[in-house]
């Protein structure tokens, strides 16, 4: 074990080694408040992602079967917070929205900066479900931080002119990868 000396240090040497210390503390404190402000300037651009920044797309998956894959890319000039999971109708006629799957909400709001995309599995039927029939279209709404529909309603044309839909369909809460979105 080696033991370590002290050498003295002269008091003009002490004072600079003062200074360069408070020094590099201001210039921490100044990094870390550039830092912040990024940050929150950052978020301030960010908008709730809406039909209207987005493109939408629905595809047929081979695995899991009766399962559907949504994808949503933002089209804007600004990132866009995919907020819990898609309202989705199946078919024109439909009286009320997709139920969510809540054991498929992530840790945090899924951020899409241009160019990125959010995903969301759909289960369509299961054989523990009521009724059902074969609808061609799929609407799509947004929703904001508390949950509720934002923006128009895109009208989806559902792969092979139509897919069965029972009283048992279910979206994920948006995620960001499909993999995540296919897993549950």
């Amino acid at each position: 074990m080696r033991n370590a000396t002290r050498r003295p240090v002269s008091r003009p040497s002490a004072s600079s080694m003062v200074v360069a210390a408070a020094a590099l503390a201001l210039i921490g404190v100044q990094a870390a408040g550039q830092t912040a402000a990024a940050a929150t300037n950052k978020a301030a651009s960010a908008v709730t992602c809406t039909t209207a920044n987005t493109k939408l797309t629905v595809t047929e998956v081979s695995r899991p079967i009766n399962h559907l894959l949504l994808k949503a890319t933002n089209t804007g000039t600004k990132p866009c917070y995919a907020f819990s999971a898609p309202d989705l109708r199946a078919g024109a006629d439909a009286q009320a929205v997709m139920a969510w799957a809540d054991e498929t909400t992530p840790q945090a709001v899924v951020t899409l900066e241009p160019g990125e995309s959010a995903y969301a599995g759909i289960l369509t039927y299961s054989p523990d479900g009521e009724g059902g029939a074969k609808e061609k279209t799929l609407g799509v709404f947004f929703t904001d931080r508390n949950g509720r529909a934002t923006g128009a309603e895109k009208t989806l044309g559902l792969p092979n002119g139509g897919v069965f839909f029972n009283s048992a369909a279910t979206v994920t809460y948006w995620q960001d990868n499909a993999a995540d979105a296919l897993s549950w």
